[in-house]
C-alpha cells in the first residue's frame, strides 16, 4: 500500500497529540512484545535485534588505555582523550553497544575518590592528580556514541609485582594510601621476596569487605554508569605451593565456619550479595556483573561440573560463580571461555558454552561470553589460534544456544590488531546490523510514548529526520534515553515481523536531553531511492517505546 509523504511539523504535532491521547502511558506496551514477537516471526540468526557486544578497556600496567602514563600535562591529557575516543571509534565501526573499562585497577581511582589514591596508570605516579576526571570523560564519551558503560572494578588487589609495580612494600604505596593506615587489611601473596609478590586486601575481614564497597560505591553514586563489573580477581591465583597467610584471619573472624576453604567462598559470596544489594539500593537500573574464570568446577569433582579437566574457580579462587547464578545475586555473567574449539578435553570451547547455557537457564541472569581476542593470531598460543575463523566460529556456535546474549572480547588493542582479519571475519559475519542490549525484565522500567517524526527529507549529504519526543516521564525510568532508527526500502508499511531481528535497524543515537525534538543523518541513504522510517524511544535499559508512525521519503 502507498502512502503520502509525512506532512509538516505542526500536522505532525497535531498527530502527536492525538496519539497520546489514545495511547496511555499505562497501557503503552513495549514493542518487543507488540512490534516483534520472536516466538512467531522468523528471524535472521545472523543480525540479532538484541545482543550485548562489547570489548574490556584495561587500564592495569596500561594495557589497554592509557597506553602510557609518561607524559606530561596539559599534552597527556589531551592524548589519553584522543586514545580513548579511537578506541570508541572501533566500537562503533564494530557495531558494538557497550565498553567495559577498568576504572580500578589497583585499589586506587580513575576519578578523584575520597578514599582511595589516584591511579598511577594515568600519570605514572602512584597518587597525583592527573589535572581532570576521567571517569566523567569515559562515561560521558561512550554515551556521547550510545554505548552502555559498564565500569569495571577490581575489589581486592592492591599493587601488581615490582619492578614497575609496588610488589609487596606498603611503603611503595601512594602516600595517602589507606593500606598504610590500615596494614592489617592486607596480606603478600606470595610472600614478600618471593617472585610475583603483590599485595591484596584479606577478604576475611569484615572492615575489608565493607570498605572496598564503600570506594567503588563512591564511583555508582556520583557518576552515570550503567553497570558495575567484576573480572576473575578474588582470592589469589595459587603461586607454586604458597598458601594465602589467613590463618590468623580465620580464627577471628570464621562466623562459625570449620572449613576454611567454606568460610573464603563465603567471604566472596557476601561480597558479591551485598554489592548487588547496594547498587540496587542506590540505583535499580545499574546493572551488576561478573566475568568470572571459565571454569566453575570439573565433573569429575562435582557432578554438577562441566566435561572439563582445568582449574576449578570453586577451588582455587573461592569463586562459587554457579551459586551467584543460581541466587540471581548478579544481573549477568561473562565467562572467560578463552579455549579453542574441539580436541582440548582440560577446557574445550564447545562443552563450556553449553554447560554455562544451562546454569543460567530458568534464571534472570543473562549469559555473555569473555572471547579470547588476544590469542587470535599468536602462534605462542598453538595453531588452532592461527586459525582466522576460530572467533568466528564460537561466535557461530553460540547461536545454538538462546541463552547466550552476547559477548566481551579482550581485550580493546588486541581486537584493533586484527591479526589474521579475525576481527573483521567475526565482525562482518555476526556485527554486520547494530543491535540493542538485551533487555532485563527482573529490573524496573516506566511505559514509554512513541515519538513522531516531523521532518523526512532528503538532502544533499543523506536524509535527514527529526521527531518530537512526548514528555518525559519521572526519573531516569520514565525518560527516553536514546532512539532506534528503522529503515525500510519502499513505502509501504511493516509489519509486526519486520521488527523482529535488526535487518531494518540502521542506527541508534542518544537522546539529546536539552530538547524534546531529535534529528539524525542517513549518510547511507541512496540518491533518489524511496523509503520508509521508523523511530522508536528506548530507555536506559533498552525497554523499547512503540514505533512511531511511518515518515516516507520519495
Amino acid at each position: 500500500m502507498k502512502a503520502t509523504r509525512l506532512g509538516a511539523a505542526g500536522l505532525a504535532a497535531a498527530l502527536l497529540g492525538a496519539l497520546v491521547a489514545a495511547t496511555p502511558a499505562s497501557a503503552a506496551p513495549d514493542a518487543a512484545t507488540t512490534a516483534a514477537s520472536t516466538t512467531t516471526c522468523v528471524t535472521d540468526p545472523a543480525t540479532p535485534k538484541r545482543q550485548f557486544r562489547a570489548m574490556w578497556i584495561s587500564s592495569v600496567v596500561n594495557i589497554d588505555w592509557p597506553s602510557k602514563a609518561s607524559q606530561t600535562a596539559p599534552d597527556r591529557i589531551a592524548a589519553q582523550q584522543a586514545e580513548y575516543r579511537q578506541l570508541l571509534d572501533l566500537a562503533e565501526r564494530l557495531n558494538h553497544n557497550a565498553v567495559v573499562v577498568q576504572v580500578r585497577p589497583t585499589a586506587d581511582a580513575f576519578w578523584p575518590s575520597p578514599h582511595e589514591p589516584w591511579s598511577e596508570y594515568l600519570t605514572g605516579v602512584r597518587g597525583e592528580n592527573p589535572g581532570w576526571d576521567p571517569l566523567k570523560f569515559v562515561v560521558s564519551e561512550a554515551h556521547k556514541r550510545n554505548l552502555e558503560f559498564h565500569a569495571w572494578f577490581n575489589p581486592y588487589r592492591i599493587s601488581m609485582p615490582a619492578p614497575g609495580g609496588a610488589g609487596a612494600d606498603i611503603n611503595q604505596l601512594a602516600p595517602n594510601h589507606p593500606v598504610r593506615e590500615h596494614p592489617e587489611w592486607t596480606f603478600a601473596y606470595p610472600p614478600a621476596g618471593v617472585a610475583g609478590s603483590r599485595l591484596y586486601y584479606n577478604p576475611g575481614v569484615p572492615e575489608v569487605r565493607e570498605f572496598v564497597q564503600t570506594a567503588m560505591m563512591d564511583a555508582v553514586k556520583r557518576y552515570d554508569v550503567d553497570g558495575v563489573h567484576f573480572d576473575d580477581y578474588f582470592y589469589p591465583y595459587p603461586s607454586g605451593t604458597h598458601q594465602v597467610p589467613d590463618d590468623a584471619t580465620f580464627a577471628a573472624h570464621n562466623r562459625g565456619f570449620t572449613d576454611k576453604a567454606d568460610w573464603r567462598r563465603d567471604n566472596i559470596n557476601l561480597l558479591i550479595q551485598e554489592m548487588n544489594a547496594k547498587i540496587k539500593a542506590e540505583k535499580p537500573w545499574v546493572k551488576f556483573g561478573v566475568s568470572p574464570f571459565g571454569i566453575w568446577r570439573n565433573q569429575s569433582v562435582d557432578p554438577l561440573g562441566s566435561d572439563t579437566t582445568g582449574s576449578q574457580s570453586y577451588d582455587i579462587i573461592s569463586a562459587d560463580t554457579r551459586k551467584w547464578v543460581k541466587e540471581e545475586w548478579i544481573d549477568y555473567i561473562v565467562p572467560q571461555l578463552y579455549w579453542y574449539m574441539g580436541q582440548y578435553p582440560a577446557a574445550d570451547y564447545t562443552r563450556l558454552v553449553p554447560w554455562w547455557a544451562d546454569v543460567v537457564k530458568g534464571t534472570r541472569v543473562q549469559l555473555y561470553i569473555g572471547q579470547a581476542d588476544y590469542k587470535s593470531g599468536d602462534p605462542v598460543y598453538g595453531s588452532f589460534w592461527m586459525n582466522p575463523r576460530e572467533l568466528s566460529n564460537h561466535l557461530t556456535l553460540n547461536r545454538q544456544y538462546p541463552e547466550v546474549l552476547g559477548n566481551v572480547h579482550f581485550s580493546a588493542v588486541q581486537v584493533r590488531a586484527n591479526r589474521l582479519g579475525a576481527t573483521d571475519i567475526y565482525a562482518a559475519e555476526h556485527y554486520s546490523r547494530p543491535a540493542l542490549v538485551p533487555t532485563m525484565t527482573h529490573l524496573p522500567k516506566k511505559p514509554l510514548l512513541m515519538p513522531v517524526v516531523t521532518k523526512a527529507a532528503r538532502q544533499d549529504d543523506g536524509v535527514h529526520l527529526s521527531w518530537l519526543q512526548p514528555a518525559d516521564g519521572v526519573g531516569p525510568l520514565g525518560t527516553a534515553t536514546s532512539y532506534a532508527i528503522y529503515r525500510f526500502d519502499g513505502t509501504g508499511l511493516a509489519g509486526r515481523c519486520d521488527f523482529a531481528d535488526a535487518a531494518h535497524l540502521v542506527d541508534t543515537v542518544r537522546a539529546d536531553a536539552g530538547t524534546r525534538t531529535q534529528s539524525w543523518v542517513d549518510t547511507t541513504a541512496e540518491a533518489g531511492k524511496r523509503y520508509t522510517y521508523y523511530v522508536t524511544a528506548l530507555d536506559r535499559l533498552a525497554n523499547e517505546s512503540p514505533a512511531s508512525p511511518p515518515a516516507f521519503v520519495r
